[in-house]
């Protein structure tokens, strides 16, 4: 017959081991991260260097794709806009390290007029979307989280 004392110290061993491969599962997680994220229009000097002017609008959606953004009166220009951002680790700061804006210009025919790729020495960098939704309770940093977690196995 097995005693308790063997039972709680093997009940131990388990839920520690246990501990310690979901600690190693979460950690493994961060080993995939590249600290690059590009975001928007990413487009290529293949595509861009096929923009010509005097090329119909329908060429140039088929070339590039749909803007990112148009412009806000008569429609005439169209804005591919891309951000590319490094970070360390994917709960750190983020920092921009290029950012990049594919303007077309168009007539009134909508053929084009002219095309210019801005990049980030000439204006200033766009915010994405940094919205945050506020959660109830304190506010628990990441290894906060995961050492008050595995703390209350023990």
């Amino acid at each position: 017959m097995i005693s308790e004392t063997f039972m709680a110290q093997a009940l131990r061993v388990v839920s520690r081991i246990a501990a310690v491969a979901g600690l190693a599962a979460s950690l493994s997680a961060c080993l995939g991260y590249e600290g690059v994220v590009n975001r928007g229009a990413v487009l290529d000097s293949r595509s861009t260097g096929q923009i010509k002017p005097g090329m119909p609008a329908q060429q140039v959606m088929a070339t590039l794709g749909t803007p990112s953004t148009t412009s806000t009166v008569g429609g005439d220009a169209w804005y591919y806009v891309s951000q590319r951002i490094e970070r360390q680790f994917a709960f750190m700061p983020q920092n921009i390290t290029d950012q990049r804006v594919y303007a077309v210009y168009f007539d009134k025919s909508k053929k084009v007029q002219r095309v210019a790729d801005y990049g980030m020495e000439d204006g200033k960098p766009i915010d994405f979307i940094t919205r945050t939704t506020p959660t109830a309770g304190p506010e628990y940093h990441l290894l906060q989280g995961m050492l008050s977690k595995v703390s209350n196995l023990f």
